[in-house]
């Protein structure tokens, strides 16, 4: 039998198996002695110990599309990351640095601002366009008022879609808000899973419909930029692209040297002064850490 895991914790996994319902499994002793981890997403086999009381042990992850290091999921297409543009105002690092991450992970990403009944409209369009100049697809919502909503449920619709965000900016309210319709096997799962409070300790499937998986995750508030080299990073700036190879030294980095293309498209109001500071932040960053590294 084959399902879906939509939770782990505490050794125990929630496996969604179509037309039967979720069923708590143990991983068997084979996945530690080969070094294999169930992520949340894993398509898996499992065996049935108890069809009365739903429970069964993993036998076998089937392969992945991908698999993400942080967070730890499995199967995902895409990311849609959520900041209020007003109340709390958007840390824009932290969100530069989850752009980073899921570009290092080659995840293709898309940015919700929230509360735009809050906002200005001139820093709104900001924003937008931005972001927008990078190449991301940006939506600005008011989830309270439930404008710009049937966007991004296109977005969402038939993918599996890692949901990220800082506390307080209305990422439940989104997330809450795509079950509306939900169907009658959503609440069994609900359930199952003892997801009364909402509460993202662990990543988990939230099920839309039966192509449409939101994967909400925790520790948003702690990102920061490792696991690359620091000559890497500008690979993850994707509006940095156009003007590679265009630099007068090879392997440029786009600090100090002299005839840098990105730096004169700073300049020139073609790249973003706050995207640039950030990227210039996070090397130093990089650089700190290959230093303690040796």
């Amino acid at each position: 039998m084959t399902g879906k895991i939509m939770k782990g914790i505490a050794g125990f996994y929630y496996v969604d198996v179509e037309e039967s319902g979720i069923y708590e499994c143990k991983a068997k002793g084979i996945f530690r002695k080969e070094g294999q981890k169930p992520l949340v997403g894993d398509l898996v086999e499992i065996e049935i110990l108890d069809e009365a009381e739903k429970t069964g042990n993993m036998t076998r992850i089937l392969p992945r599309k991908n698999e993400l290091i942080r967070p730890a999921v499995a199967n995902i297409d895409q990311a849609l990351v959520i900041f209020a543009l007003e109340n709390p105002t958007p840390n824009l690092t932290l969100l530069d640095r989850f752009l980073v991450m899921m570009e290092q992970q080659n995840v293709p990403t898309a940015i919700c601002f929230n509360k735009r009944d809050l906002a200005g409209e001139d820093y709104t369009d900001h924003l937008r366009s931005v972001y927008e100049n990078c190449g991301y697809r940006v939506f600005t919502v008011s989830a309270a008022k439930e404008q710009g909503m049937q966007e991004v449920e296109a977005y969402l619709k038939g993918k599996t879609t890692v949901v990220a965000g800082p506390s307080g900016v209305g990422k439940s309210s989104i997330t809450n808000r795509m079950q509306k319709e939900i169907q009658m096997e959503t609440g069994e799962i609900s359930k199952k899973l003892k997801k009364g409070k909402h509460t993202t300790r662990h990543s988990q499937m939230i099920p839309i419909d039966h192509e449409t998986y939101l994967c909400d995750t925790p520790g948003f508030s702690s990102l920061y930029t490792t696991d690359m080299e620091k000559e890497e990073l500008k690979n993850f700036f994707p509006e940095f692209h156009p003007y590679e190879g265009k630099c007068r030294f090879l392997g440029c980095i786009h600090g100090k040297e002299p005839g840098c293309a990105v730096k004169e498209a700073l300049e020139q109001g073609n790249i973003s002064k706050e995207r640039f500071e950030n990227y210039t932040m996070f090397y130093e960053e990089l650089k700190e850490q290959e230093k303690r590294r040796y």
